[in-house]
């Protein structure tokens, strides 16, 4: 499970931006984890409730991520990834004057079920079964 939160000002993002965005985060992940691992949550904040040093504004975008299913343990695959989220937000984000922010939680693996159900390790028979089927099933 990625889970991402997407915190926002008011009509930053049109829904066909949202669903953009989603689909390029998905993407990220789907070589690997199935596509329903994927969460992406826009929040959009008014600008009397987003203050950034202490002064309302609304050209803050603030991105907090919860890994799960798999973590970034290589320095320069965390590099490489935060660079291409970089990319991914750029035609949404600052090439739209907005600033931006991302932090990445990583939450042990073992603290976490689907359904009920612990999900396979990734690299698996049982998770590849998952990634094609795009869903959880008993293993």
């Amino acid at each position: 499970m990625p889970l991402w939160k997407v915190y926002h000002p008011e009509n930053a993002f049109t829904d066909d931006d949202k669903t953009a965005i989603a689909q390029h985060i998905t993407a990220l992940y789907t070589s690997v984890l199935p596509p329903f691992y994927v969460g992406v949550i826009f929040e959009a904040v008014p600008k009397h409730a987003f203050y950034i040093g202490g002064k309302q504004t609304d050209t803050f975008v603030r991105l907090s991520v919860d890994h799960i299913a798999k973590q970034l343990k290589d320095e320069e695959k965390k590099q490489q990834f935060l660079a291409v989220v970089a990319r991914i937000l750029a035609p949404y984000v600052a090439d739209r004057g907005l600033r931006w922010e991302i932090h990445i939680d990583e939450t042990p693996f073992d603290l976490w079920t689907i359904q009920g159900l612990r999900p396979p390790v990734p690299g698996t028979p049982e998770s590849e079964k998952w990634r094609k089927e795009d869903k959880p099933s008993a293993y």
